[in-house]
């Protein structure tokens, strides 16, 4: 078992490199086909949002997987749940406080191999102008000059400061939140 892990990652720079040239690349993220969700619950009640017009970058060499560089910034006030008065909530000081923190980021600058076609990022959210270290585990396809990268992360809110006052009690909503990433990104020539 072992050694068949071993074997595929060990192949994989090169089956990356097969598909793009031999050096790195820049992709930027296509916002029309990618979905940025999470997914939360309420009283033991599960809902989910989207966060929309997300901005990204994604610097990788096939060669090299640990070298890259992925920078991605987030408008939270284009956050959907499909319920103006959620959203509200959501946008105001006791949760995301869009009106001091409008956007929340994440950066990474170091990649680790883990499969075949199976990466962890390790890089930093800012969320609230709070910032902690955490690993995006995330799978990676590329076809020729596009790319699809798919993600499920669970990002602890608190940790943020997404919950003042009333909404820092996690028995009515839970600290985890988990995000689920489907992005598309096109290589910039």
């Amino acid at each position: 078992m072992m050694s068949k892990l071993f074997s595929q990652a060990a192949l994989a720079p090169l089956m990356l490199a097969a598909t793009v040239s031999a050096h790195a690349a820049t992709w930027e993220i296509d916002p029309e086909d990618s979905k940025v969700i999470f997914k939360y619950s309420y009283s033991d009640t599960p809902y989910q949002g989207e966060f929309r017009n997300v901005q990204a970058t994604f610097e990788i060499d096939p060669l090299s997987p640990s070298n890259c560089q992925i920078d991605v910034v987030i408008p939270i006030i284009d956050l959907e749940v499909g319920d103006e008065e959620t959203e509200s909530y959501m946008f105001d000081i006791e949760l995301f406080d869009v009106d001091q923190f409008p956007t929340a980021t994440f950066t990474a600058d170091q990649c680790e191999l883990t499969g075949v076609d199976s990466f962890t990022a390790k890089g930093m959210l800012t969320i609230r102008d709070q910032t902690q270290p955490i690993d995006f585990p995330f799978e990676l396809s590329i076809d020729g000059a596009r790319f699809n990268l798919t993600s499920e992360v669970t990002v602890q809110r608190l940790d943020f400061g997404v919950g003042q006052g009333y909404f820092a009690n996690t028995s009515a909503i839970p600290n985890e939140v988990v995000v689920e990433v489907d992005v598309y990104a096109d290589m910039l020539q």
